[in-house]
């Protein structure tokens, strides 16, 4: 081999170290969260989310990105969101309410997707069945908007007083009528007035409580629903404002400054949606791995807004409360 051809495959070979190496570096693998709150809402779902992905090996910013798509409440966003998750190629999609695992479903068939479901994931046509969901999607689901009638007896324990109660609910939710309907019947056993408020804006919320008071509603229960959840602090603001006894689905509103919440943990289901993520990541199918259901709820009564609403908390209730915050 003569000097020129020689230096010319050295030069060759050094040149082509660089594109052997990185070809040999593993990708980082991306995980696009799809969700219906705003990017400064619930924190500590997307925390116990973290957990969850850290348990199975996963670090954001060390070996896992995380692609956020908030749609601030407007569910009409979410499909166009989806589908700017699946133009990214993310390897999962995380779906973190009902409204966001359908958007997610609608938008592949061949990225996996792991949901927070509502109380029947078969029949809304996530999964073909919860043991074996077949396809693309798993996740966890929670029975949220049944639990509201149980939550119409609480609030009438704690004000018994109360004979007015009115009912919060997005009316974009698909569950909303049947929420309603089945708390209508659960206020007649009572012989309780019902009023039913609607919202799915910020400014609607402030307009349902405006009625609240026109109406002299004496407690609230506000529906188990993402938007509604997203807008925690100012439900907790506007009821403690207008001095309304007010019963939540989730523990966070009780700990922001609710009267009493009563439901599933949101916070336990994002963590197991993070276990299940992170088994995705390491190879597992959807497909194989089965939709779980959370089955223990939580009752938190928080006193000291108790207190300032000089209600006195029955012992009846206290007995039965999973948290009591002083």
């Amino acid at each position: 081999m003569d000097r020129r051809r020689f230096v010319g495959s050295v030069a060759g070979a050094l040149l082509a170290l660089p594109f052997a190496a990185r070809a040999q570096q593993k990708v980082m693998p991306v995980i696009g969260v799809l969700s219906t709150a705003s990017s400064s809402g619930p924190t500590p779902f997307m925390a116990a989310f973290r957990q969850g992905l850290s348990e199975a090996g996963y670090v954001e910013g060390q070996n896992l990105a995380i692609e956020y798509r908030w749609a601030e409440g407007h569910y009409d966003r979410l499909p166009a969101l989806a589908a700017d998750l699946v133009g990214r190629k993310v390897d999962v999609i995380m779906a973190s309410s009902p409204p966001s695992a359908l958007a997610a479903k609608g938008a592949t068939s061949t990225i996996p997707i792991v949901f927070r479901g509502g109380s029947d994931p078969v029949g809304d046509g996530l999964v073909a069945s919860l043991a074996r969901p077949g396809g693309n999607l798993t996740g966890v689901f929670l029975v949220a908007g049944e639990l509201t009638p149980k939550r119409l007896e609480l609030l009438s324990e704690l004000v018994p007083r109360a004979r007015v109660i009115a009912l919060l609910v997005n009316p974009n939710s698909s569950t909303a009528e049947r929420i309603i309907r089945d708390v209508q019947e659960a206020a007649r056993t009572k012989g309780l007035q019902l009023h039913v408020l609607k919202a799915s804006s910020e400014s609607e919320i402030d307009t349902a409580f405006a009625s609240l008071v026109q109406r002299h509603a004496g407690a609230l229960v506000v529906g188990a629903d993402p938007f509604l959840s997203s807008r925690r602090e100012q439900l907790v603001a506007l009821a403690s404002r207008h001095f309304v006894p007010s019963i939540y689905a989730w523990r966070e509103f009780a700990a922001s400054g609710g009267l009493i919440s009563y439901g599933a943990s949101l916070t336990a289901a994002h963590r197991l949606m993070g276990v299940y993520t992170g088994k995705i990541l390491k190879g597992a199918k959807p497909a194989d791995l089965p939709v779980q259901q959370l089955t223990i709820f939580e009752l938190v009564v928080n006193l000291k807004t108790a207190k300032a609403l000089g209600l006195t908390i029955p012992q009846s209730v206290l007995a039965r409360a999973d948290e009591v915050i002083q």
